[in-house]
């Protein structure tokens, strides 16, 4: 085992056609009676933890973003969220399934997650798809809200559970934002960053990271690159 594999969710392993936005809605009408216009509008989603957007919104509505707000919000998320995943524009991205489960059968190389969601939310979109079974841990917004913050967290449940320290050339941290790259230059890690969210291959580009895909459709490219 010598390669770790970090990977973010949305716009990178899935998209789940709004249903988060939706989710957060849903909760802030029934549990602040928030509704039209929306204190989501205008804020900057892609890449963020779900900690820090409630946060934003709280201070948009002018309410204390207090641990007891954050957690009444986050619990009529969770509660909303299997429902909003029901809606047509839900999908797994192309090349992630053949990806995961070429990756999963190899001898030296782990996976894990680092993503802006909560471990909860995390596996309820996971759950959905059925891919929360190729990630056994990872690094959520529940460790920090701000994403920088969590590779470190990444790195020491990946030395707990496999028994190896992965040398930082051979971490890789992959997502569709500008946040996912500078995530992984926290860590030292190798960065892989695909088109597949809301940033182009160009915009990604221009943030240095190690290697650029415009999707992961090319199962065989990717695999020798990260090994």
């Amino acid at each position: 085992m010598k390669t770790l594999l970090l990977w973010d969710i949305d716009g990178t392993l899935t998209l789940s056609g709004g249903a988060g936005m939706a989710a957060l809605e849903a909760a802030l009408q029934r549990e602040f009676g928030v509704g039209a216009p929306t204190p989501t509008k205008g804020i900057d989603f892609a890449g963020r933890t779900d900690t820090w957007i409630m946060r934003q919104i709280f201070a948009r509505i002018g309410l204390p973003g207090s641990e007891a707000n954050l957690s009444r919000l986050l619990a009529a998320y969770l509660a909303e969220l299997p429902a909003a995943l029901q809606n047509p524009g839900t999908c797994i991205l192309p090349g992630v399934s053949a990806a995961l489960e070429q990756l999963a059968a190899r001898g030296d190389c782990a996976q894990a997650l680092l993503t802006g969601n909560v471990e909860r939310g995390a596996r309820i979109k996971l759950n959905h798809h059925g891919l929360s079974h190729y990630f056994a841990f990872g690094a959520f917004a529940d460790d920090s809200e701000f994403r920088n913050e969590l590779g470190p967290f990444a790195l020491r449940r990946a030395r707990a559970h496999h028994g190896v320290e992965f040398a930082p050339d051979r971490v890789f941290v992959i997502g569709d934002t500008p946040h996912d790259i500078a995530c992984g230059k926290a860590i030292g890690a190798r960065t892989v960053a695909v088109a597949t969210g809301r940033y182009s291959v160009a915009e990604l580009r221009a943030e240095s990271p190690t290697l650029v895909f415009a999707d992961l459709s090319d199962t065989a490219a990717l695999l020798s690159a990260l090994t």
